[in-house]
């Protein structure tokens, strides 16, 4: 094979087949049969335009696939060779920056945020730089995560959003034995935050939605580690943890999307000296009851947690692998290359009603 299929978003809206041909690998590349992609906000906000690019390319990275070819450098780098199947960090790492050498290569000088899988010009060559593809090139500075052989491709794309649920729901605030959690949001991330907190030793978990569109989700939740789901339009977060625990929380996570008011219910449930993670989007400058003294009153600790890294990928890996928890039984929606954008316009609230996990199998 000379040439890939792909999906160029060339537009808001306009998603087009596109034939690439393959690069030449090196000493210090390689490429990747792509088996697998998942899909997450990010993708549906690229293709409504709600997160602009200003230039054509191929979408995708919760990329999972088998190593097609690779260089001798780059197999002695990432510890891998041809055949072995592998997800992909979204970032690249130059690995000698400040900023790389601290752990924290989401902002390395050489890549930062311009190089993310997924959203990289087709005029940079190869082209072929997302997982909405047959396959993807592997630039030197990328990161792969060796994949168990017990995940199936599809169930491995759970890499990002788990990877995320651990990051953000224990990492970045220090869950640990014995903390009350309240999870905003019950999305595949929100679920994966649930089971990272139980994971952590929380003694008490809770999640919320709005009702009618997140019940499927709220009632999936005890299965993924929630002790209580909450649908926001009858019952205050706050007031459901006093009534269950008899206090509010050590750890609050908001993963919403475009859900203002979810930053008053978040500082509201979380109790005096506690931690109030932020990782999802507004999508808007509205905060409709958030008064800011509360912060000061409660001595709030807030923190922003933009992206995932390489440590919690392999520990949602290996927390997939144990099967704990049924996250390879959740509602799933696979479509292939000429299915995709009906899928993305289902994840952006278009059409059918979205799935909890929508994957790309190219």
């Amino acid at each position: 094979m000379t040439s890939a299929r792909a999906l160029v978003l060339e537009e808001p809206r306009r998603l087009v087949p596109r034939q690439f041909d393959l690069p030449e690998i090196g000493d210090d590349d390689g490429l990747l049969r792509v088996e697998a992609c998942g899909l997450c906000g990010t993708d549906h906000e690229q293709y409504t335009g709600a997160l602009p690019a200003g230039f054509a390319f191929v979408p995708g990275h919760e990329s999972v696939g088998v190593v097609e070819a690779i260089g001798p450098a780059a197999a002695a780098r990432w510890g891998v060779q041809a055949g072995d199947r592998v997800a992909v960090e979204v970032f690249q790492s130059c690995g000698t920056c400040a900023e790389c050498a601290a752990g924290t290569y989401r902002r390395c000088v050489r890549h930062g945020m311009g190089d993310m899988y997924g959203f990289i010009p087709t005029d940079k060559g190869p082209g072929l730089w997302g997982g909405y593809a047959e396959y993807q090139y592997l630039a030197p500075d990328s990161m792969l995560l060796p994949v168990p052989a017990s995940l199936a491709p599809d169930v491995a794309t759970l890499f990002n959003p788990l990877g995320a649920g651990i990051r953000w729901g224990v990492t970045v605030p220090g869950t640990t034995i014995g903390d009350v959690v309240a999870v905003l949001g019950p999305g595949v991330r929100g679920l994966s935050v649930c089971a990272a907190a139980k994971e952590a030793g929380a003694a008490f978990v809770m999640v919320t939605g709005v009702s009618p569109q997140d019940d499927e989700r709220l009632a999936l939740a005890k299965d993924f580690g929630a002790d209580l789901a909450v649908d926001v339009t009858q019952t205050e977060p706050a007031k459901a943890l006093r009534q269950a625990v008899g206090r509010l929380a050590d750890v609050v996570v908001d993963v919403t999307a475009k859900a203002p008011a979810a930053l008053a219910q978040g500082v509201a449930a979380a109790r005096p000296g506690g931690t109030l993670v932020l990782a999802g989007t507004r999508g808007s400058p509205d905060t409709p009851g958030f008064w800011p003294d509360h912060i000061v009153f409660k001595e709030l600790r807030i923190l922003g947690a933009l992206g995932v890294d390489a440590p919690a990928y392999r520990a949602a890996l290996d927390l997939l692998a144990t099967g704990r928890y049924p996250f390879a039984d959740l509602p799933r929606r696979c479509a292939n290359l000429d299915g995709a954008e009906d899928l993305v316009r289902s994840m952006a609230g278009e059409g059918a009603p979205p799935p909890v996990h929508g994957v790309l199998v190219p």
